[in-house]
């Protein structure tokens, strides 16, 4: 474990109001919410609750004496209805997914579209052998099969286990192999920046790799190179110039999505009713920096957990059009693409393409095509945006806005108020907020109907939620101090896996000793520091540190001060080789534009020194036009290191611009 002074807190921007016309038609206003809950607590959690239709009303909010806890105790409700059925009465003709493809084409659905296509996939499936528990796996890009598949799963109580279309046969086989996942729905390719990827190909080597094989597999037909009847949402694949002499016939345990959708046209499947702590998905960490770990949530406490936060951070309602750019392979595309702003009604937009395909003016076309409300982005993203020029959204109106929001990492305060400036024109709050695979949804954020905005720090604890960041020996840390961000009390988002104790709620104490005197710990493995007024800073990973000559140092750190230097876009901190030192920061670095490379150099050198110390200057600053980074938009640091130190470079399938890699190793080459 890092010691305490394993991070250095930095300095976050001037607070900012939320504007006033925003406060008053906001979801949540209260400016007691935060003591309501606590007082409340845990009955608090029926607000959540209340966001939902129950099939049976629960006994409790939170069964047993904790842990292993029961969120909704007794309750039984069906996801599938939550985000389809029950809004078709009031707004059945209105949009509920919005799909912008690669190519351009578009698609849209109305609930009552929506509704018809699930439970026509969702008798398929049972068709097929699908069965209450069995999970099946999703392998597909950003369409709106996806959604559906998801939904259709949820429909009949199957667990879905979605896995992020990037990623290689190994990696499918390994999760599919773990998660005892006996179907496929997969895709037969889909689009890299115009040009086609055949996504079935990894399918059928997965396939092989298993040892029990498949039991059935589903093929969406994206590409359209199979002469077979369309679904009733398909787009004429004729107009998109692909090729359709490329006709695979299917294996004899495999399935043409439009097909099997035909065959049940106008069937529906009653929703099945599930308890609250029945599992409604799996899914698995990014493995960008180690191996994967399985997740599994609930159906009551994740849906419960994700409306609230849509409702309340993402301040979500059902005539808005929200678009939250991550694949739907991660965990903030269930929660914030489909899950949440489903559960409240709302339209959903999907985009299948890259930000800067086929022009760096690409994301505001459609949030001005399609009259967006929320946007919900990375850092990462930002400071692309940022590197391309304000030109870009400015060109676009961008005035239909009325809140953003940052999420996967730290956000710098100049990319922070670039982003509520060019953006959001000053009017829009900016939610940053902080929350992992693990928790399900949002766990640290402002409120925009009730909280200041600090650029550089995320905000504070969300109504329910007891976080704290502590020290070594796990006492609560200063004002300004930096320290491990801990949770102390159960949420209704918790995995299964904490709910059955496996081991999470034990370990804690072997970690920080005195957290025993907690009833229940969470240990989140990232650093913070948390100022005068409760607000808490990210730091990053507390195993994203450095080791310099004794010194240890977070690489979020070093990174945030390497991002605000005048010309620079985006930079990522590494650990690497060092005669005397043993390790020395590796600063990979994309600039704004061309420069005088020794003057940007040199400021770095001197605002890494001003921030944190001479200590802290990297050694080895490599400039880049990009970072490589997984179709999600993650920089992936884990090649960084690798490159840096020499190493084998590993599985690379994840990445969307793997061409880089090689353009860094000749980099760092040239200096040694």
């Amino acid at each position: 474990m890092p010691s305490d002074e394993s991070w250095h807190s930095g300095v976050a921007g001037e607070s900012v109001e939320p504007p006033a016309s925003f406060v008053d038609q906001a979801n949540v206003t209260d400016p007691d919410v935060r003591e309501q809950f606590e007082r409340e607590w845990p009955a608090c959690w029926e607000r959540a609750a209340d966001l939902l239709d129950w099939s049976d009303d629960y006994d409790a909010v939170i069964g047993g004496d904790g842990p292993p806890f029961r969120w909704f105790d007794g309750g039984t409700l069906n996801a599938s209805y939550n985000c389809i059925d029950r809004h078709l009465d009031d707004r059945k003709n209105q949009v509920a997914l919005t799909w912008e493809g690669r190519l351009g084409e578009s698609r849209s659905y109305s609930y009552l579209d929506l509704y018809r296509e699930v439970n026509e996939f969702a008798a398929a499936l049972r068709e097929l052998g699908v069965e209450e528990e069995d999970v099946v796996t999703l392998y597909m890009p950003v369409v709106p099969e996806l959604p559906i598949a998801m939904l259709a799963c949820a429909r009949i109580g199957a667990p879905h286990s979605v896995v992020f279309a990037g990623f290689s046969a190994d990696a499918l086989a390994m999760r599919m192999d773990d998660a005892d996942s006996e179907y496929l729905v997969t895709c037969d390719g889909y689009y890299r920046r115009g040009a086609p990827v055949h996504q079935k190909n990894k399918a059928d080597n997965a396939a092989i790799a298993l040892d029990d094989g498949i039991e059935a597999t589903v093929v969406v037909d994206r590409l359209g190179v199979r002469k077979t009847t369309p679904s009733s949402s398909a787009v004429d694949r004729e107009t998109q110039g692909v090729s359709r002499d490329d006709d695979t016939p299917l294996a004899a345990d495999e399935y043409d999505y439009g097909d099997l959708v035909t065959e049940h046209r106008g069937e529906t499947v009653d929703p099945v009713p599930r308890d609250a702590t029945d599992q409604l998905f799996l899914i698995y960490t990014s493995g960008t920096t180690g191996e994967p770990t399985g997740v599994r949530h609930t159906t009551g406490g994740y849906l419960a957990h994700a409306a609230w936060t849509s409702h309340a951070v993402l301040d979500i309602r059902p005539e808005d059009t929200h678009w939250c750019s991550a694949d739907i392979g991660w965990i903030t595309g269930h929660s914030y693409t489909v899950y949440g702003p489903l559960a409240l009604g709302s339209t959903t937009m999907l985009y299948e393409g890259t930000p800067d395909h086929p022009e760096k003016d690409r994301v505001w076309e459609l949030i001005e095509r399609n009259a967006v409300d929320v946007f919900y982005t990375a850092p990462t993203a930002i400071r692309a945006f940022m590197k391309w020029g304000e030109q870009h959204p400015d060109s676009h109106d961008l005035s239909s806005l009325r809140l953003l929001g940052t999420v996967g990492e730290p956000i710098n305060p100049r990319a922070w108020q670039w982003y509520h400036e060019h953006i959001g024109n000053g009017e829009c709050p900016v939610v940053d907020t902080w929350w992992q695979t693990e928790t399900g949804g949002m766990m640290v954020s402002t409120l925009p109907g009730v909280d200041e905005m600090k650029p550089g720090s995320t905000g504070l604890p969300l109504p329910g939620i007891d976080a704290k960041v502590v020290d070594g020996d796990g006492d609560s840390v200063e004002p300004g101090e930096t320290g491990y961000l801990v949770v102390t009390s159960p949420w209704p988002g918790m995995p299964l896996s904490m709910v059955e104790n496996d081991g999470w709620f034990t370990d804690h104490t072997s970690v920080f000793p005195d957290l025993s005197d907690y009833d229940w710990a969470y240990f989140t493995e990232d650093g913070a520091t948390v100022d005068e007024d409760g607000y808490v800073t990210l730091l990053g990973r507390v195993d994203d540190v450095i080791n310099v000559s004794g010194h240890r140092f977070g690489t979020m750190e070093i990174e945030s001060a390497i991002a605000d230097v005048e010309g620079v876009a985006e930079a990522a901190v590494v650990s690497g080789p060092h005669d005397l030192k043993g390790q020395a920061v590796y600063a990979y670095v994309s600039a704004a534009e061309e420069t005088d490379w020794d003057a940007l150099r040199e400021r770095i050198a001197d605002a890494v020194d001003a921030a944190i110390g001479p200590i802290a200057v990297p050694d080895v600053v490599v400039f880049t036009p990009e970072l490589p980074k997984t179709r999600s938009g993650k920089v992936m640091r884990r090649l960084l290191e690798d490159i840096a130190n020499d190493d084998d470079l590993g599985d690379t399938s994840a990445l969307r611009n793997p061409e880089v890699v090689g353009e860094l190793e000749s980099a760092l080459g040239e200096r040694d």
